[in-house]
């Protein structure tokens, strides 16, 4: 492989696969650097051009710049030892429960405040506190039923939480995607290599709906309810709901009676009680929030509040994702669970306490500023890479609004060989392992989608700015379990049902799933993934 490799760089930040110190390859891509010695650079490029018609065949996309493109993923996957991972997931679990007992409190009693955990004003001035999901108690308990928890490695090797996606986290139809891609084109490799499968997923994803069913409801309709097929996810939304065998739903496909949510079918109204939904909660429901949307269905708040249907995730979670409730994610996991936090947040200034302003106004050079309710990777300043009239703007915009943002230092994200034009080259990548918790236990999927930032340099690896992925491989891996599906699971056609009337414009609902991916925040838009 040493044509592969022979003018690989190494730099300050830690290379996942490469040690520095002999140019070797580190103890987890042993194999893997085995098995890619067979190839010559020739090879590794037709490999990495059959991936690429297999994703463009199966129309695997993403919105970029309001354009759909494949899906771009690399021909080197990530690696992590057994042993790393079994650090990694219960930290992710671990803090999945933290931020399950943190809704339930600032929904509830609000004991973190009053004991002074965590101040009102932080929580009660996020954007994405929302008094109307106060009293509604999902029926297991559950309200992250699906998070993903970006993690990063600094420049030391030590794995590092970025933030926290409990609302409606995206991007794990590509980590199955990708794993049955690389599967075809490289069979050798998980010939070779012990790798545990992630196939498991929808089988675990569904079982975590059904639980979450309203009390006394034996066999559950679940749906996946999306904003249509103009959304940057919906790729996504349809493989998902296929692989679950579960109906694929719009809001005009949905509508509330009798105190009850229904689906229009061909065979008559069909009794909805879990609602796995993709659409933001201003758009959920027309009564409770944007009264102009289209992408929902009025009623759905008063059902859930009844007990009568459960939304997945559940509305109000996006305050745990706001970036200044992060910086007290340590805090709230030794409150709530009496434990120490396994993965660490990255340094982080909250610019509201004023001698952190302060301090962040005088290097805002050197730290990267987000906004707090920012997605996507937009928004945020990397001050080193800053003109001088950007940082002076950036000045007025902090002391304006310093609840609005956070800094942080630059953080070398690691780095893994990618194959980019000149060849493989180190390229920044972070991990969103994603985790399902059913109520008695929080599933973590060996993996995730590892994100990579192709421009040379480039530490925002979001796709939402020209990002790729690469397939995560956990070694020491068991036989992948079969999801067994019931007659009951097997999708059934959905059309409108005449007894109520469906006025909306095509127009309107496209304008509408451009302003949820655009529109999130003023500062801050795109995909989350």
């Amino acid at each position: 492989m040493a044509d592969l490799f022979d003018d690989y760089p190494t730099g300050t930040a830690w290379d996942e696969m490469i040690d520095p110190d002999d140019g070797g390859s580190r103890a987890a891509y042993k194999g893997l650097h085995r098995a890619l010695a067979q190839l010559s650079a020739g090879e590794l490029r037709a490999r990495a051009e059959t991936l690429a018609r297999s994703y463009l065949a199966q129309g695997v996309t993403f919105d970029f710049a309001g354009e759909e493109r494949p899906f771009p993923l690399d021909v080197v996957p990530r690696v992590l030892a057994g042993d790393e991972w079994e650090h990694v997931a219960p930290g992710v679990a671990q803090r999945v429960r933290a931020l399950e007992a943190f809704l339930a409190d600032i929904y509830g009693p609000q004991r973190a405040i009053a004991d002074g955990v965590i101040p009102r004003s932080v929580v009660v001035s996020s954007t994405n506190f929302l008094r109307a999901a106060r009293g509604i108690n999902p029926p297991n308990g559950v309200r992250v039923h699906v998070s993903g928890i970006d993690l990063v490695r600094d420049s030391l090797g030590g794995w590092r939480v970025l933030e926290d996606n409990v609302r409606v986290p995206s991007g794990v139809s590509y980590v199955l995607s990708n794993r049955r891609a690389m599967a075809q084109t490289f069979p050798e490799l998980f010939a070779a290599l012990r790798i545990r499968p992630v196939a498991d997923y929808p089988r675990r994803l569904l079982a975590a709906l059904t639980a979450a069913a309203p009390s006394g409801v034996d066999e559950p309709t679940v749906v996946v309810l999306t904003p249509g097929v103009f959304n940057s996810a919906y790729y996504e939304h349809s493989l998902l709901a296929r692989m679950m065998g579960v109906e694929l739903v719009e809001g005009r496909d949905l509508f509330c009676s009798g105190g009850r949510v229904w689906m229009r079918t061909t065979q008559g109204r069909r009794r909805v009680d879990v609602i796995y939904r993709r659409v933001d909660d201003d758009y959920l429901d027309p009564v409770v929030f944007r009264n102009d949307s289209y992408l929902g269905s009025p009623g759905l708040m008063t059902c859930a509040r009844n007990g009568t249907v459960t939304i997945a995730n559940a509305v109000g979670n996006g305050v745990a994702d706001d970036k200044l409730v992060y910086t007290y994610v340590p805090d709230l996991i030794r409150y709530y669970l009496s434990e120490q936090p396994i993965l660490r947040n990255v340094d982080t200034w909250r610019l509201e306490e004023p001698n952190a302003l302060e301090e962040v106004l005088d290097r805002l050079d050197e730290l990267v500023v987000k906004p707090v309710d920012g997605s996507g990777g937009k928004g945020l300043v990397v001050g080193p890479r800053a003109s001088a009239a950007e940082l002076a703007a950036l000045r007025v915009r902090l002391r304006d609004d310093p609840r609005g943002w956070i800094a942080q230092p630059v953080v070398q994200l690691s780095t893994l060989p990618t194959l980019v034009e000149d060849g493989l080259k180190p390229r920044h990548t972070d991990l969103r392992p994603f985790a399902v918790n059913d109520g008695e236990s929080v599933f973590v999927l060996p993996g995730g989608l590892t994100r990579v930032a192709l421009p040379e340099g480039e530490l925002v690896v979001n796709s939402s700015q020209g990002g790729g992925s690469k397939d995560t491989w956990v070694l020491g891996g068991a036989v992948p379990r079969r999801a067994v599906r019931r007659e009951s699971d097997l999708p059934q056609s959905v059309a409108q049902d005449s007894a109520v009337p469906i006025d909306s414009n095509p127009n309107d609902v496209r304008a509408q799933v451009m302003q949820q991916q655009q529109g999130r925040t003023s500062t801050a838009g795109g995909v989350p993934c």
